[in-house]
């Protein structure tokens, strides 16, 4: 996972594998419960970057793939 875009991708597969039962529910909700925490973060990086007025580039909120192709991560 390289960038937002992939993150989203694999949490959707991920939804789409526990709902027809191809994923452990319990491994399923530490990867949302990790993929919170990273979005998390930079949540607090934006937030620190306006707050200082500091226009700086986040590299994994740049996207380089559209979030509707698969990913090969599965």
């Amino acid at each position: 996972m390289q960038n937002i875009s992939e993150l989203r991708t694999s949490l959707a597969d991920n939804y789409t594998k526990m709902k027809a039962g191809k994923m452990n529910p319990g491994l399923g909700k530490e990867l949302s419960n990790a993929a919170g925490k990273i979005i998390n973060s930079l949540k607090v990086e934006l937030e620190y970057n306006q707050l200082m007025q500091i226009k700086k580039t986040i590299p994994f909120l740049e996207s380089t793939t559209d979030a509707t192709e698969p990913t090969n991560n599965s």
